[in-house]
This record gives structure tokens, sequence and C-alpha cells, in this order.
């Protein structure tokens, strides 16, 4: 059986985001045995969905899987869901079309590690149980998705002192309400866990706009950022566990 693996991305203009999915797909098609392993992106720049999969289809292969790169359920998945499915019926190549990257232990396990990581690498060195966690999602008018970021609070807050969530954008609280909350709650150390997949301008940009100035007025004793999830090795993992979970389906 041959297979190939294309991921299908909200989509990005910085650089930045492009170089971290090619490492993705070029570790994926080492680990993951596939023919070739590559990304489209379903808005913003391209190539989108229908050269990705054109270009998929050149290749000699039985069967395609499909990987919505997305944290979050909700309407932007199933639009890339509906439109690769519209390829089937012009080839016989079978799609195998994977669930996203949300609800599963390892992305907690993922945020987990960014938070002692961080820790360390500022040399922060307080019990896990007395410090402060604040996520910051993207955001979705799909109610979904504000349970798959409730699903990673729940996973981590028996680890620290607090742990809370707030969105760049879309849906409350956010970031100016995230921090306000956590100053409240007077921490001794705040971690603030970027929970996006790239470093697009949300990460570079945005984010920076709304909790800069947060932050100056807050005046929290101390607070450390993570790094976003990029090309994580367990992203790599998450991704092959998905393809296997359609891959072996009859």
């Amino acid at each position: 059986m041959k297979r190939g693996l294309l991921l299908i991305d909200r989509g990005s203009r910085e650089k930045e985001a492009r170089q971290e999915l090619e490492v993705i797909c070029r570790k994926i098609k080492e680990k993951g045995n596939y023919e070739f392993s590559n990304y489209c992106f379903l808005e913003v720049i391209p190539p989108f969905i229908e050269e990705g999969i054109n270009q998929s289809l050149t290749h000699d292969i039985d069967e395609l899987t499909i990987v919505p790169y997305f944290l979050y359920p909700g309407k932007k998945i199933k639009a890339a869901v509906n439109e690769s499915i519209g390829f089937q019926e012009k080839t016989s190549v079978k799609f195998r079309i994977t669930k996203p990257m949300s609800m599963h232990k390892t992305m907690i396990e993922l945020v987990h590690n960014r938070i002692t990581s961080t820790l360390s690498e500022n040399s922060v060195n307080i019990p896990a149980d007395a410090v402060d966690i604040l996520i910051i999602g993207h955001g979705s008018k799909d109610p979904n998705a504000k349970r798959s970021m409730e699903y990673i609070v729940d996973g981590i807050k028996s680890g620290y002192r607090n742990v809370s969530s707030c969105f760049l954008e879309i849906e409350e609280p956010n970031i100016e309400q995230g921090i306000l909350k956590c100053k409240n709650d007077n921490p001794e150390v705040l971690v603030v866990v970027f929970y996006f997949l790239h470093e697009g301008a949300h990460v570079k940009r945005d984010i920076y706009e709304d909790l800069n100035p947060a932050l100056e007025k807050a005046n929290l004793q101390k607070v450390i950022i993570t790094r976003h999830i990029g090309t994580d090795e367990k992203m790599i993992n998450l991704v092959l566990e998905r393809a296997r979970e359609v891959e072996d389906a009859n």
C-alpha cells in the first residue's frame, strides 16, 4: 500500500510558519514511511487545497491521508474537510481524512512541557503548585473550540495554583480580561502560554499588541512567556497517530 500525507493548515504569510510546516512534513515522511508528505492552506495564501490535492495525485499512491492541521474543531475544519471530499470522485486514490489535533492528551502533555521548560529556562525554582498559568488561544465562534480549550485547562490545572484561558479575538475573556483575572489572584509567577501552532502574525505581533499594555497596566511581579507549539516532536507523533487511526480502519 503506497500512501501520501497532506496537511491542511489555515494559512499564514509569515515565512516562519511555512518553514515550520516544511520541517513537520519532512519528519512525518521519515517517521511515517510515506511516499511523500506535503502541506497546503485553507486560506490566506497558496498552495490552496485544490493545488495541494492535485499535486498529491501526481504521485504513484493508493491512498492519501489528509490531516486538518488545526488546534480547534469548528467551521474552518468543516470547510477544509468538505472541500477535500469534493475531489474524491475525481480519482481512484482513496482519501483518508483524520481528526484535527484537538481534544487529545498529547496537547495537555505539550502545554505542560512548554510550561516546565520555560520555568527552567528562566531559573524559576518555586514549586509548580505556586505557579499561575494563563493560556492564550485564538478564539472561535464555534462552541466546540471553547470546549477544546477547556479540555487543556482541565488537563493541567491540578499541577498549578491557578490555570485560566483567554482569547486573542472573537470571544471572551479577551487578553486584557484574562490578565486582569490573573492580577486579582495575585500570582507570584505567571506563565503565559501561547497556544498557537505556528510563529505566524498572531504570535509575532498581534498577541503583543494586547498583551503588553495589559501587563503594563497589571504590574505583576513576574511574567514569563512560553514558545508556541511549533515543530515539537510530540506534534509529529500526534499527526502520525491521527493518521494511523483512519489508515487502520476498514
